[in-house]
């Protein structure tokens, strides 16, 4: 009975936040049919189609049991199913010195990176999630990396905001630096593949070096996805340290590994093992997706925009200059492996 209590509950706030999925979703669409490329994307616009409605008019409280359940259980749900799109054998034709190289850079931008924000004068957790979002893989490291240290829905919505703009922007630029500078193809490839946030970024921005950058620049991202795993884990381990002062009723309701890491680690094992058929992957990294729209339209509707807006300038400064510091670091990676 009490179940059925529960799922009732939920129902409302999950339809609302399931509509303004499908609005972001749709606004996607038309931007793409009418500008023919997708320069803002529905993970972002449903964020913004979320703040807005919020901004109108604050969400009714029964509608509240609903709009968290998107945003913590469709979310955790969306990360153990991501987990499902990333395969180990990615690493095979990277070879040893460059998976090193990967893991060291994305090391050390996370530590610069968290470094820069916090002399912004961001909070703890609003640095991490820019330094893991700048150093990974974008959006998707800050929607996974959030409810791993138990940020705030205003931290989420600021870092994901103004990383989108400065994923939009990479892409503009770096093509740029390529038809400027003596860079040649290959370690182009290296550079987008290290700096640039989404793998579809990354073709993007490596179409003009030609079918070699592509390559190289998506195998290169492909890997420093895969550090993805790792950063969740030690992050979980940190949060678990850092529990060592409370009490032991505190300490015993929070696990080492929360159980939607171990649930993508287990998928991502289980994809690299060939125990996931090739005919599902695809409909899950779709049903990841579409949930972690629906999340992120709980994170909108829960976030006042004055929040946001107050951290603006300091959030973009330290972004820009968190994206700065990796161009920089990929470049002595790039020195350092003597790549032609």
């Amino acid at each position: 009975m009490f179940i059925h209590q529960r799922a009732f509950s939920v129902l409302p706030g999950l339809a609302l936040c399931c509509a303004v999925a499908f609005v972001a979703v749709i606004g996607e669409h038309i931007e793409t049919a009418v500008f023919g490329v997708r320069w803002v994307e529905s993970l972002v616009l449903v964020i913004v189609v979320g703040i807005a409605i919020r901004s109108l008019r604050q969400p009714d409280r029964s509608l509240a049991p609903g709009i968290d359940f998107s945003a913590k259980f469709l979310l955790e749900m969306a990360i153990v199913l991501l987990g499902a799109s990333i395969s180990l054998t990615a690493m095979k034709g990277a070879g040893l010195t460059l998976i090193a190289g990967i893991a060291g850079v994305v090391a050390l931008s996370i530590t610069i990176s968290y470094g820069i924000g916090r002399l912004f004068g961001l909070p703890p957790k609003l640095a991490t999630l820019i330094a893991c979002g700048n150093s990974i893989c974008g959006n998707s490291a800050i929607v996974a990396v959030a409810p791993v240290i138990e940020a705030d829905r205003k931290e989420i919505a600021a870092a994901l905001t103004f990383t989108a703009v400065l994923g939009i922007v990479a892409v503009f630029l770096l093509p740029l630096l390529y038809f400027h500078t003596m860079i040649s193809v290959p370690q182009y490839g290296v550079l987008a593949g290290l700096t640039v946030y989404a793998v579809p970024q990354v073709i993007a921005a490596t179409a003009p070096a030609g079918l070699l950058g592509m390559q190289t620049g998506t195998l290169v991202k492909l890997v420093r996805v895969l550090m993805l795993g790792p950063v969740l884990i030690v992050l979980g381990a940190i949060m678990k340290a850092d529990l060592r002062h409370e009490t032991p009723a505190v300490r015993r309701e929070i696990s080492l590994v929360p159980w939607f890491i171990g649930g993508f680690a287990a998928m991502m094992i289980l994809r690299s093992l060939g125990l996931i058929p090739e005919a599902a992957i695809a409909p899950m990294a779709q049903v990841s997706n579409v949930l972690t729209i629906i999340a992120m339209a709980a994170l909108g509707l829960s976030v006042d925009i004055r929040s946001v807006a107050h951290a603006g300038g300091r959030v973009m400064a330290a972004a820009i200059l968190s994206l700065a510091s990796l161009v920089a670091i990929s470049f002595g990676l790039i020195a350092l492996l003597q790549l032609a």
